[in-house]
């Protein structure tokens, strides 16, 4: 990723122009491996990208819905919110409670607390719950946190997703 920072156009319409063709490239990868949602050699149908706009869980549920939202939120430079919330996805997966500590402490202080190098939009009382959970972690320590961005999502940058060029232009391609 910083490789792709140092040579970026110096125009927006230029820039405009590169995220789109990144974008594109990036969807039309054959294995996508985003935190451990990998993709089986399948190819992606109308029908598919036509279900994204039914429903934010529809979308997450699908990898290429994951994937195309991924790269939305790249491309607004607010990819956090959606690390976050798979990174939440993740721990919740936890097996060993002996990795619950270390897990919970990384995802804390990469996107929770006050000067997280990736920190999400939460409210003060959130944060503090949130902290609060951290002193015995649990599998739900995360949950009203992951609960109130999977909602900024859903409300703010879902819809924006869905009325982008790039998502316009991937219902009308013709794939598969």
């Amino acid at each position: 990723m910083c490789r792709a920072l140092e040579n970026l156009p110096t125009t927006c319409l230029e820039r405009a122009k590169e995220l789109k063709t990144r974008f594109g490239n990036f969807l039309l990868k054959q294995e996508l491996n985003i935190m451990g949602h990998s993709k089986k050699n399948t190819k992606l149908t109308l029908e598919d990208r036509q279900k994204w706009t039914q429903s934010f869980h529809e979308l997450l549920l699908h990898n290429d819905g994951l994937c195309a939202f991924t790269a939305f939120l790249s491309s607004e430079y607010s990819e956090e919110n959606i690390a976050f919330y798979l990174a939440c996805e993740d721990y919740r997966n936890t097996k060993t409670s002996s990795k619950l500590c270390s897990k919970a402490r990384k995802i804390y202080e990469e996107f929770v607390c006050s000067d997280a190098p990736r920190e999400v939009n939460l409210d003060h009382e959130t944060k503090t719950s949130t902290l609060n959970n951290m002193e015995q972690p649990t599998l739900s320590c995360f949950n009203l946190a992951q609960s109130k961005i999977y909602t900024l999502m859903e409300k703010d940058c879902y819809p924006r997703f869905l009325k982008s060029t790039v998502y316009q232009e991937l219902i009308t391609q013709h794939v598969g």
